[in-house]
């Protein structure tokens, strides 16, 4: 390898060491050695920290031992007598800055950087009263999002194990121009890939580029601007060891089992926009021990071998060495580049509209000042409509808009809209027409400047003004859904037609036709039962990243994650036959009560690779489902109440338990088996079969206030199924208690049926 990289990685990681000391050395005189060092909202401590040496900060006297780990990394700055062309002493400098960017972002979250102080877009910044000492201040920087939360990687857990968001790119310093900045980003976006930013180059930041051209960052968008100096890169790592720590069921201290865990199952790579300096290449030093390479837009030595990465571990590719190109062409290219050099397998759908497309701008919103036209919402009506038909009465690639277009609509106006999909197809069924319908939410939305909200005869689409005066048209919502309904579910569906209607009398007409669908539909799903049916599903989807943990999927208990019910994975099954989800054939019923089956315990045995011997479909305290991590919520027995808490993914408030969401999830995730802590869908609180053999929703004793008011009306029905229709309001939340002691006078207040039923123990 270069000694001109490894000069500049071990000078810059033992000048990053050195700050880090002092930093701690004086905050621990200001501020006293038991001042509380801590991320919000994680439960993994400071997580690279946590990850490579095990030990748990909580007090700014846990990075003495920390920095003392850091010391013993680094190594002299080399010369020509003692120079070896190895990486070793390299990769450990980068370990060594890394623990020292982190300890350094805990002493800044000591000094005051609250996450209560918001700005716009959720980012935020130091209190008012808070001032930095001058050695804090180092490069110039301003901090945005921090760490990301627990919540928010869990949600995109499902994202991350089925390919839709394949890798994450780690963007340092600042591009050639704004509009190149832009080209990156969409190039990224466009392939789904998370895009997380720091760093500068003699001050100027792409967080100033994007900023300035208008680009919408927040978690939504899959752009995470982190901060604008290089230690604020050490958040990109700590969301890989993470990932490592939640999802593949790792613990703190296992630093090989991490860093092999990132190299083949995280895809993410760093990107070196301008100027690399000292600290940068000792960061990079830092990711590629993660198996993550990094890619230059400047000349510097490359590092081609592989061996700690999977491919070359740094390459150079001058922006301005391409010849014959603009440099928006230049940009494309270098983001191939980056995907080729880390193997991020990339799937992409070319739809025929003139706005990018891609899922990283599904969480895209359009704004009323930004609106050019809407549909639905509260000044006129929505709705969207899949049904199938006989073969020879859908003309594939067939779109009709019937009725006016937006363009005699005034600017900001709204107008009706009907959605109508006619599909056709061999290997089609009844059964999928409402499967496939729900994907129209996520296809449209993935077009830039467009905004879904809801399904069915509550959907709400806006269009910007910047998408229509692109060319963004009616026409174009039909582009979208016959490539996407293709590409996505091609093997059962071999035509599609579709109808976008505004004409206001046959608008009624299709509307009419729809709901009586709609009723349909929920009439069938409500009459399906576990005992109607011979077979359940298989979930391995999430084995990319929990590889010993399966979901199994019935009728009335959808997918932990809330993203797949028995249906879904049928028509996955006619989709992928090799694919995650599989049939699985009850068998002989062991225990119809509890809910165990001979060839369900058979299967989860295999799928686990011997981990898990059986599970009760029907409890949470005997042999309960493992989760991988991305569950909407997690449930867990309170002795004391005789009952069960369900803690909401959104809800980031304490406990009865004495723990917040995010501590809870680290005993459920990585293919646990735990009596009495299980993840859910949210929507498993509502099945006849929810903790049946443990007494059934009459056991819920505390919920996140979240899931009270988002499903009342759903819930009110479950407790006058009940028999209690007042069982709702007896149960507590984080309004009410958040203590052990609170709950329990609560409860008794209330009266709690939980207090007088059978004990669990």
């Amino acid at each position: 390898m270069s000694r001109y990289i490894a000069t500049r990685a071990i000078r810059g990681a033992n000048y990053i060491v050195n700050e880090a000391d002092k930093m701690l050395k004086k905050a621990i005189q200001e501020l006293g050695p038991d001042k509380e060092v801590a991320f919000p909202n994680t439960a993994y401590y400071l997580p690279v920290i946590l990850g490579l040496t095990g030990i748990e900060v909580t007090k700014l006297a846990d990075l003495e031992k920390v920095l003392d780990i850091a010391k013993q990394l680094l190594h002299p700055i080399p010369d020509e007598k003692r120079w070896l062309p190895y990486l070793g002493e390299t990769l450990d400098c980068g370990v060594a800055t890394l623990l020292a960017e982190e300890a350094i972002e805990g002493i800044r979250f000591a000094y005051g950087l609250e996450p209560e102080k918001i700005t716009w877009g959720g980012y935020y910044v130091p209190t008012e009263s808070f001032t930095a000492p001058d050695f804090m201040k180092g490069e110039e920087g301003t901090r945005l999002n921090g760490p990301i939360d627990d919540a928010q990687m869990r949600a995109w857990g499902i994202q991350l194990v089925d390919g839709r968001m394949p890798g994450f790119a780690a963007i340092v310093g600042c591009a050639k121009s704004n509009e190149v900045a832009v080209q990156i980003v969409r190039e990224l976006q466009q392939r789904n890939i998370l895009i997380f930013l720091s760093g500068n180059v003699n001050g100027r930041s792409i967080i100033h580029q994007l900023m300035e051209e208008g680009v919408e960052m927040g978690y939504d968008t899959y752009i995470i601007p982190f901060g604008t100096d290089t230690y604020s890169a050490i958040y990109a790592l700590g969301f890989a060891t993470r990932s490592a720590l939640s999802f593949g069921g790792l613990k703190g201290g296992q630093a090989r089992e991490i860093l092999l865990y990132n190299k083949y199952r995280v895809f993410a790579f760093v990107l070196a926009l301008g100027e690399v300096d000292d600290l940068k290449y000792a960061t990079a030093a830092g990711a590629i021990s993660y198996g993550f390479p990094t890619i230059a837009d400047t000349i510097i030595p490359q590092i081609l071998p592989t061996g700690v990465t999977q491919y070359e571990h740094v390459i150079s590719m001058p922006f301005d060495d391409i010849e014959g190109e603009n440099d928006l062409e230049r940009a494309r290219r270098l983001v191939e580049k980056c995907i080729e050099v880390r193997g991020v397998k990339v799937k992409i759908t070319e739809v025929p509209i003139p706005v990018p497309y891609g899922s990283a701008f599904e969480g895209e919103r359009v704004r009323r000042a930004d609106m050019r036209v809407e549909f639905g919402g509260k000044y006129s009506r929505c709705f969207e409509y899949l049904y199938m038909k006989p073969m020879e009465e859908v003309e594939d690639g067939k779109i009709e808009v019937i009725g006016p277009s937006f363009e005699e609509v005034e600017e900001g106006g709204s107008m009706d809209m009907g959605i109508i999909v006619e599909v056709a197809g061999r290997k089609m069924q009844k059964d999928f027409e409402p499967v496939l319908e729900r994907q129209i939410h996520y296809f449209i939305n993935g077009a830039s400047g467009i905004q879904h909200i809801g399904q069915r005869d509550i959907a709400w689409i806006r269009i910007s003004k910047k998408a229509a005066e692109t060319g963004f048209n009616l026409e174009h919502f039909g582009k979208i859904l016959h490539a996407r309904f293709h590409a996505d579910f091609g093997a059962i569906v071999d035509k599609v037609q579709v109808k976008i209607i505004t004409d206001k009398d046959l608008l009624q007409e299709w509307l009419e036709e729809a709901r009586k669908a709609y009723d349909y539909r929920n009439r069938r799903l409500e009459e399906m039962t576990d005992e109607s049916v011979d077979t359940f599903y298989s979930c391995t989807l999430c084995q990319s990243f929990a590889p010993n943990h399966v979901c199994i999927i019935s009728p009335e208990r959808l997918g932990l994650c809330g993203a797949y019910n028995w249906l879904d994975c049928k028509a996955s099954y006619e989709i992928n036959p090799t694919g995650p989800n599989q049939p699985v054939p009850k068998g002989r019923v062991i225990d119809e009560w509890k809910g165990y089956f001979e060839k369900v315990n058979e299967f989860v045995k295999q799928a686990s690779h011997g981990t898990v011997d059986q599970v009760a479909m029907y409890s949470i305290m005997e042999n309960p489902m493992t989760a991988c991590g991305c569950f909407e919520c997690i449930m867990m027995i309170i002795p004391e109440a005789n009952g069960f808490m369900v803690v909401s993914r959104e809800d980031p408030s304490m406990t009865p338990a004495g723990m917040t969401f995010s501590t809870l999830a680290g005993m459920a995730g990585g293919g646990l088996q735990t009596p009495g802590v299980m993840g859910i869908g949210k929507y498993f609180l509502l099945s006849k079969k929810f903790i049946r053999a443990d007494g059934g929703f009459k056991r819920i004793v505390w919920m996140s206030s979240f899931l009270k008011e988002t499903m009342r009306e759903e819930l009110q029905k479950v407790c006058e199924r009940e028999g209690d229709p007042d069982l709702l309001d007896k149960i507590a939340d984080e309004r009410v208690a958040t203590t052990l002691e609170e709950l329990l006078a609560y409860l008794e207040e209330k009266g709690h049926p939980a207090l007088t039923m059978e004990p669990l123990f």
